[in-house]
This record gives structure tokens, C-alpha cells and sequence, in this order.
């Protein structure tokens, strides 16, 4: 085998694992809508440091999300995605409170995400 075709096909194969490993890194996406006065879904789990991209949607006002364990604060607009890519370093239960005042109901707007091993 001549030295140019050698390069060519270890060329071919390095894109290809470049390519796989870049689309195998991408996080997982988990969509969550928030309207008064809940998140759903309310409770999800998510693996310790495995990167995943929260998608928020409101289905009526601006909503907030805040979760300092797991350094998440954002704002949440109606009408428009917010993503919040989070990779959690720790295990445990975490309770996030919508952090955007959006009525009476307000402080019981909470997700629960587990991280587990």
C-alpha cells in the first residue's frame, strides 16, 4: 500500500471517529413547560456527571427556574425556549423553585430532579 493511500483511509478514519464521538457527546434533551402554578413533568432524574439540556417552555406568563445545588437560575419566557445545559458533579434530591414571581400560587412551583450514580 503506497504511503498517500495509508493517509487517506487513516484521514477517513479519524473523521469518522471525530464525527461519531462529537455526535455521541451531544447532551440529552428534556423538555419542561412551566404554567401556573407547576412543572411538567414535576419530578425528573438525571445521571451524575452525564451532560443534559433542560428546553423550558411557559405555556402563559414568565416563569423562572432556580436550583443553586446545581447552579440553574434562568428565566423562562412565554412563547420562547430557554435551554439550560447542566452536567450534575453530586448525587442526591434537589428542589428547584420557580424564581420569577407569577402569582398566588408561586411558591408551590417546584421540579425535583435525582441525580444518581
Amino acid at each position: 500500500m503506497s504511503f498517500a493511500k495509508f493517509c487517506t483511509i487513516l484521514t477517513t478514519a479519524l473523521l469518522f471517529f471525530t464525527v461519531h464521538l462529537a455526535i455521541s457527546e451531544t447532551p440529552q434533551k428534556i423538555e419542561i413547560t412551566a404554567s401556573k402554578f407547576s412543572y411538567s413533568p414535576n419530578e425528573i432524574t438525571l445521571k451524575k456527571g452525564q451532560s443534559v439540556t433542560l428546553v423550558f417552555h411557559s405555556t402563559d406568563v414568565t416563569h423562572g427556574f432556580e436550583l443553586p445545588e446545581l447552579n440553574i437560575r434562568s428565566e423562562i419566557e412565554k412563547g420562547k425556549d430557554t435551554e439550560v445545559t447542566v452536567t450534575p458533579s453530586q448525587t442526591g434530591q434537589f428542589l428547584g423553585r420557580c424564581a420569577h414571581f407569577c402569582g398566588k400560587g408561586h411558591g408551590l412551583m417546584t421540579l425535583q430532579i435525582n441525580v444518581v450514580e
